[in-house]
């Protein structure tokens, strides 16, 4: 009889040396993240160089892809160019459209307000699908606090809905400064509330700090959660309910828990996309290009020391 469980342990192959050998330690490689690079055009804004050049510049500094705004999209087009000619002016350039910033007032609780911001959306992201780009913030424009947190879940779910219809999916995305919707266990919530596979959160390390969440909830969250994640840092001089976007910095030139962030993105697993986010006056004085590649050469600087 033992003879005969031997055989059949060998049999079923690595299961058989556990069985044999309790105390075997068999480690499982684990996929490691890979982080791709992205810029912001907000890095850049007060240059006013166009959407064409914005392409350019990030480019020539070397990014993986690039975020556009919504208003920067439209007024290209309103100047008597066309979406495909835009999708295939990014391509030219080796960029991916990553995600676009908007702003409509979805998840106002008043249902007229709500239903103007679904329309303005789904308009939205149709022409965000003409460019090629697969992705759309979604801040809490329109709530007002306190915000009914069920309500805004079952309004995401719908928005994750329009999302795959237009083939465009939205991030919830919170602000710090913004106290309807500020804090990520606030989006933990409606993200629950929504209960969708396709949910996906757009967090920002500015954000994060300046709404009091703080960076330890990122550990809570599954890779495939996180598709999208805006790097900044911030300074140590100025309290915190007092910075504002103005006050952000490279990374590593604030006080931010760099490394820890890092970590914890690659701990957490899926493929992640690093944004540049800043809107630094001081930076909107310099060539937008040295802009540019300073923001790159300082996010890899940082995924490299913390990895």
């Amino acid at each position: 009889m033992k003879t005969d469980r031997r055989k059949l342990l060998k049999s079923i192959g690595l299961g058989s040396m556990v069985a044999l050998n309790p105390t075997a330690s068999f480690a499982i490689p684990k996929k490691r993240t890979r982080f791709s690079y992205c810029l912001n055009t907000s890095t850049i804004r007060g240059q006013q160089p166009g959407l064409k050049k914005y392409i350019e510049i990030a480019a020539e500094a070397g990014y993986d892809g690039i975020e556009v705004w919504i208003e920067d999209v439209k007024q290209f087009i309103s100047a008597g160019n066309d979406p495909d000619d835009l999708r295939k002016l990014i391509q030219e350039h080796g960029l991916r459209v990553e995600n676009a910033i908007g702003f409509a007032p979805w998840m106002a609780a008043d249902e007229e307000k709500s239903r103007a911001g679904f329309q303005q959306m789904e308009t939205e992201m149709e022409l965000l699908a003409a460019i090629g780009c697969k992705r759309v913030a979604a801040p809490g424009i329109g709530a007002e606090a306190p915000v009914d947190l069920m309500l805004a879940g079952k309004r995401y779910k719908a928005l994750l809905e329009l999302g795959r219809k237009t083939g465009v999916m939205p991030q919830l995305e919170f602000w710090g400064a913004f106290a309807p919707f500020h804090h990520l266990g606030q989006v933990l919530m409606v993200a629950a509330v929504a209960n969708d596979p396709d949910t996906r959160l757009l967090p920002d390390v500015y954000h994060l700090f300046r709404g009091g969440s703080g960076f330890e909830g990122l550990k809570l969250i599954n890779g495939k959660a996180i598709e999208i994640f805006h790097m900044n840092d911030f300074p140590g001089d100025i309290p915190r309910e007092k910075q504002q976007d103005k006050d952000r910095v490279y990374p590593g030139d604030g006080i931010a828990p760099m490394g820890q962030i890092i970590n914890d993105l690659n701990e957490m697993g899926g493929d992640k996309v690093l944004s540049l986010e800043l809107f630094n006056p001081g930076y909107w004085e310099k060539d937008p290009l040295e802009v540019a590649k300073t923001g790159l050469k300082k996010m890899k600087a940082a995924v490299k020391s913390a990895l």
